[in-house]
């Protein structure tokens, strides 16, 4: 089958990747996505490239009830790392709980009892599981981004998320109606990251 053949998928798949952006989650509202929609964006995960089928990533929902317990954890975790921070910032920590009509968790699973793929192919997977869900949100008309950050890392967040000991919370993935957008900038092109051997 001749490439041509397929110009049309290809034409509407390079306009949905080069068409997305992140948003930060400040910029998210209602209406999010209905729980349809959520599966879908979900289940895009597990089209993920995923050496040995190790799916080495798990999401966890945060519903709009569990928000305020996230955002103490947000809180805590900012005590852990800075004894000195003001109820300002710690009120600024909350509130981040609270970005995205849709929020997951995004957790790596680097345990060696899944097998022997190296952590850093796992991270990829992954990652590409994060692409094809931003993606697929991006088809639907919405708004996504990641939330990262040193909370992430901290003693709260693990415990919060039950992590087990090979776990790592990677990101939060936020997804929303875009309420403000921000002007679309440049991206590199092949020319900037390519050169031959």
């Amino acid at each position: 089958m001749h490439w041509n053949e397929h110009q049309e998928p290809l034409g509407s798949a390079l306009t949905l990747i080069h068409t997305r952006q992140s948003t930060s989650s400040r910029f998210l509202g209602e209406p999010g996505p209905d729980r349809a929609q959520i599966e879908t964006i979900l289940d895009a995960a597990g089209a993920a490239p995923d050496h040995r089928r190790l799916t080495p990533w798990r999401l966890v929902i945060v519903p709009a009830q569990k928000r305020p317990l996230l955002g103490d954890a947000f809180a805590q975790a900012l005590g852990e790392r800075d004894s000195q921070a003001t109820e300002a910032q710690l009120q600024e920590a909350r509130e981040k709980a609270y970005r995205g009509p849709l929020l997951v968790a995004v957790i790596a699973r680097l345990s060696p009892a899944l097998g022997t793929v190296p952590d850093q192919e796992r991270l990829i997977a992954a990652g590409c599981a994060l692409q094809n869900m931003l993606l697929t949100a991006h088809a639907m008309g919405f708004g996504a981004g990641l939330l990262t950050g040193k909370s992430l890392y901290s003693e709260r967040l693990s415990q919060f998320f039950q992590l087990a000991e090979a776990e790592q919370l990677l990101c939060f993935m936020a997804v929303g109606t875009v309420v403000r957008g921000k002007p679309v900038t440049s991206r590199p092109t092949m020319n900037d990251y390519t050169t031959t051997l």
